[in-house]
């Protein structure tokens, strides 16, 4: 059997090749664009994969959901830290995951190079965010050296601009075009079924204010400029008070520019963060989330200065929502609850948590759990 020389084998067709069989799964040589706009060149589909984040497995698990660690080599250990409840889920389901190799991040200068290269990734999968950092530290090159190529995926930057194309390039890598599409469809369906009605109705937009991690610290506040939870703002039909203010994607706004804006609502994002602020103010949101704990916390933050006197506390148009909606392939599940919050009127047929339920029924590999939101005006 002739084989091209720029052509590797997987190890099943090493095997089929050795007893002269005949192989279709050779791995090719293909060049794709990252959402960086780089031409990469690897072979596909790739088989040894790195993950620079490990909340990448949003993605991975909607690809693969049979095994959504399936090539996965190692992973940056923040999955378990910056959303545990989901990784015990998954955990308890695939407790392979407990044995990969764990790395640090690029952005802080942890990522050890030889401990990648000693395990043969065909790829290292990197956020689009950690990019100037990973040149900076040469990272690039010295992974340039060892041919291993890095690709940028991005669903936190900009997740609307950015997501679909992400979830098409890792289908690519992996062979996985088809649950890639069908993502994508599912997606962009259930986001238009809040930007068609809120095109057609144009309705007047109330003023919000997205408490991004309220309570996380004593600080006040952080927040969203144009992109991510502000741009899904804008989508559901609300006015992001910060837009305008902060110019870019992530900010803070001080408690004098909130009051002065009168938010009529407010919608924190929460998590389970014990990992980093133990015990903190911060609102747990997540899938079996303590529900009455999180009202009684989202409650408290209330009371901050920044809230003295604005139309969402005296109207109890005050909400918290999953914070990881920021940083995963879900968002459109966000646009939809927000959309309930802004216009209830307008979207009395919208059920979120159906079309959440959906999602995990059709694609992911963990079953739905109930706690990913909450208002203090719920019944």
């Amino acid at each position: 059997m002739n084989i091209p020389a720029s052509t590797r084998l997987t190890p099943a067709c090493l095997a089929a090749a050795l007893s002269v069989v005949a192989c279709d799964a050779l791995a090719e040589p293909t060049t794709i664009i990252d959402v960086a706009g780089r031409e990469v060149t690897l072979d596909t589909p790739v088989e040894r994969v790195i993950l620079g984040e490990g909340r990448q497995i949003y993605l991975l698990g909607a690809l693969q959901p049979d095994n959504p660690f399936a090539g996965v080599v190692g992973w940056r250990e923040d999955f378990s830290q910056a959303d545990p409840d989901s990784y015990a889920r998954y955990a308890e389901k695939f407790p392979q995951l407990e044995d990969l190799p764990t790395f640090g991040g690029f952005k802080d200068g942890t990522f050890d190079v030889e401990q990648a290269a000693a395990l043969s990734p065909d790829v290292v999968l990197m956020n689009l965010e950690a990019r100037a950092a990973t040149e900076d530290a040469g990272y690039d090159d010295k992974l340039a050296e060892l041919d291993i190529p890095i690709v940028y995926v991005d669903f936190r930057e900009d997740p609307l601009e950015h997501t679909v194309p992400s979830m098409r390039l890792m289908g690519e890598l992996l062979g996985k075009q088809q649950q890639a599409d069908a993502f994508v469809a599912f997606a962009e369906e259930q986001l238009a079924r809040v930007t068609r009605v809120i095109e057609e109705a144009d309705p007047e937009r109330p003023r919000v204010f997205i408490d991004r991690a309220g309570g996380y610290s004593e600080d006040c506040c952080m927040s969203f400029g144009p992109g991510n939870f502000g741009e899904y703002v804008e989508l559901a039909g609300g006015s992001n008070i910060a837009d305008g203010i902060i110019p870019n994607t992530f900010g803070t706004l001080n408690p004098e520019q909130i009051i002065a804006a009168n938010p009529d609502h407010v919608v924190v994002t929460g998590g389970n963060w014990d990992a980093y602020v133990p015990g903190g103010d911060w609102v747990g949101m997540g899938p079996g989330a303590d529900m009455d704990a999180a009202r009684a916390k989202l409650q408290a933050l209330t009371e901050r200065t920044a809230m003295t006197g604005i139309t969402a506390v005296e109207t109890d148009q005050f909400h918290a929502i999953w914070h990881q909606f920021y940083n995963s392939p879900y968002y459109f599940i966000a646009v939809q609850q927000l959309a309930k919050w802004l216009h209830p009127e307008l979207f009395t047929e919208l059920d979120p948590e159906a079309t959440f339920k959906e999602l995990h029924q059709r694609f992911l590999p963990v079953d739905y759990e109930p706690g990913y939101w909450i208002s203090l005006n719920d019944q």
